[in-house]
């Protein structure tokens, strides 16, 4: 049974009237909020809602402007992630934080105190992966597991440090649908066990999967704490946005119209020390349907997309074909003349220019599309062109035409994606397109994708995000270690199916694994 108090008669941790304040803006707006021992409490709320800054406050990163922070009834101040640790809370970040050439001990170690060696990390952590069900062994380098193994030596890691509040950022987004679920049953087991957990994540069906409360923030504000059991993906996702959150809806059915993207038998080396290797990858999209790539991080999708772009050259001109036309060796400029466009998974630094404004990076990003046209698009056009895409895509901008760097994670992705799709692009190769983004955004980019397609255009989505693939996708394959699946048609897979094969695990083994 759930503890609805600590031993004291208090909550375990109580927030009153927090607010952080950056000048003008206005972080956190008297933020209150209370969490039970042994709960799973759900903060949402969409892109620039405040939840960051409100668990860096709760971690000790930063300091509120106002407000008091309760542990167990008792003022605290928070001044350091040691003392946050020291306090009892545990954070797990969404980016791990780990060395990749040490091992499962040793990057367990190195975040602890002097007084841990390696022998007796090893020891606690046979008990504490016996006790939650997180096997790890202790002697692997970590750059050879997988990314549900890596994100349980960050939980592990916290776990070792008995902490009393644990808090997880996205702690999905990168799981395949068995690796969620285990994490969903050793959540439940430490809930059972007294530990709270502080719960932040953008899947709204997880949210009422695990957790009995919820609190909303929007605009830096609380506007609502519920039960979210007791109401539906879309009514949550209304409460977060401020408005009804609508399905992606297909205007004309998706009917492939010829052939816009071949990839025959492209093999490359893997970018970096610890990149992946492509091996033979095989791959048609035709224009007027979506293609889904599944799979998790690090098994391939970055070479991929910097292969398809044109940021890393194959070695023959036939591994790589747009619109009938032999490509493999020619850069990302000419592959954009062909009509390709394409949106990287880093929006700020790759997709983007940090410090140039949004009409400047439509620029870049447009001159060498328009080489055929007019030679080059004159700056005022780029910042009319720029207007346009922020009207179109519902982008939300601080002031007229702004850097880059000064746009929120969401409406930058609303923007790049924006800018290549307001072209009319034959082929749009997108990698991972509502990564982080909240509800309202990641609809109208799927909209915009599904819209896109039906117009006529081929769309490859390589994606994390199952329901997103399982929403706009006419045909999917997996990639893992570098090999892609067959590619079927979407009815014809299940997220079930989908995960084996994201663990490298063919239909046929599942199957008997299961019997």
């Amino acid at each position: 049974m759930q503890a609805d108090a600590s031993p004291s008669g208090h909550h375990l941790v109580e927030l009153k009237g927090i607010s952080k304040r950056y000048g003008d803006l206005l972080a956190n707006d008297r933020i209150d909020l209370a969490i039970e021992p042994g709960e799973i409490h759900a903060l949402l709320g969409e892109n620039g809602a405040g939840k960051s800054t409100l668990v860096k406050i709760l971690y000790g990163v930063i300091e509120p402007t106002e407000g008091e922070i309760l542990w167990e009834g008792r003022p605290v101040a928070i001044g350091s992630p040691v003392e946050a640790r020291a306090l009892g809370i545990g954070m797990v970040f969404q980016h791990f934080s780990l060395f990749d050439e040490l091992t499962v001990a040793e990057n367990i170690a190195v975040a602890l105190s002097d007084d841990w060696s390696l022998a007796t990390v090893r020891s606690r952590l046979g008990d504490i992966s016996r006790a939650y069900g997180l096997a790890l062994e202790p002697d692997r380098a970590v750059w050879t597991l997988s990314a549900g193994e890596r994100q349980r030596i960050e939980i592990v890691r916290c776990l070792l440090q008995n902490p009393r509040l644990l808090i997880l950022d996205e702690p999905t987004s990168v799981l395949t649908p068995q690796e969620a679920e285990h994490l969903f049953v050793t959540l439940d087991k430490l809930s059972a066990d007294g530990c709270s957990i502080l719960y932040i994540s953008h899947k709204l069906e997880e949210v009422r999967r695990l957790c009995r409360r919820a609190t909303i923030l929007r605009a830096g504000r609380v506007v609502g704490t519920i039960d979210p059991r007791a109401r539906s993906a879309r009514e949550i996702a209304a409460l977060m946005v401020g408005n009804e959150v609508g399905e992606v809806r297909s205007g004309t059915p998706h009917v492939p119209q010829g052939e816009m993207l071949r990839v025959a038998d492209l093999t490359m080396a893997p970018g970096g020390l610890h990149g992946q290797a492509l091996k033979h990858i095989n791959l048609v999209a035709s224009a007027g349907e979506i293609v889904g790539i599944a799979g998790v991080a690090g098994n391939g999708q970055s070479e991929l997309f910097a292969a398809l772009s044109g940021e890393r050259l194959a070695d023959r001109a036939d591994a790589i074909a747009i619109a009938g036309k032999g490509c493999g060796t020619v850069g990302v400029d000419g592959r954009r003349r062909l009509g390709a466009a394409f949106v990287p998974e880093e929006r700020l630094g790759h997709a983007a220019a940090p410090t140039h404004r949004l009409s400047e990076n439509t620029l870049i990003s447009h001159a060498a599309a328009e080489v055929s046209h007019s030679g080059f698009i004159l700056v005022n056009a780029a910042k009319r062109l720029a207007g346009a895409i922020v009207k179109s895509f519902d982008v939300r901008t601080p002031e007229a035409d702004p850097q880059a760097r000064k746009l929120s994670g969401g409406n930058l992705q609303k923007f790049v994606i924006g800018r290549e799709i307001i072209r009319r692009p034959r082929l749009l190769i997108v990698d991972q397109p509502t990564w982080g983004v909240d509800a309202g955004a990641a609809r109208l980019i799927r909209q915009a994708l599904v819209d896109l397609a039906s117009e006529g255009s081929a769309v490859v989505v390589v994606s994390q995000d199952l329901d997103e693939l399982f929403e706009v996708a006419d045909r999917m394959a997996v990639i893992h270690q570098g090999e892609l699946s067959a590619l079927k048609p979407i009815n014809e897979w299940t997220k079930e199916a989908v995960g084996l094969e994201m663990l490298g695990v063919s239909q046929s083994q599942g199957a008997a694994h299961a019997v």
